[in-house]
């Protein structure tokens, strides 16, 4: 069974140290949502090759 976004967000939050701070979780979750985000874009295809993301910054 595929783990829901809830069950990710609760393993993640579980795994930061006791002493983590509320910053801590938001930013460990906010990355989790970038990296599935990311997942999702690349397989959709909607991928940029190294070249189109240089030339972006250099514009």
């Amino acid at each position: 069974m595929e783990m829901t976004e809830r069950d990710r967000a609760i393993q993640a939050l579980q795994a930061l140290p006791e002493h983590a701070t509320i910053e801590d979780a938001i930013e460990r979750l906010c990355f989790i949502a970038k990296i599935e985000e990311g997942l999702r874009e690349s397989e959709a295809g909607q991928l940029l090759s190294h070249e189109e993301v240089k030339q972006q910054f250099r514009s």
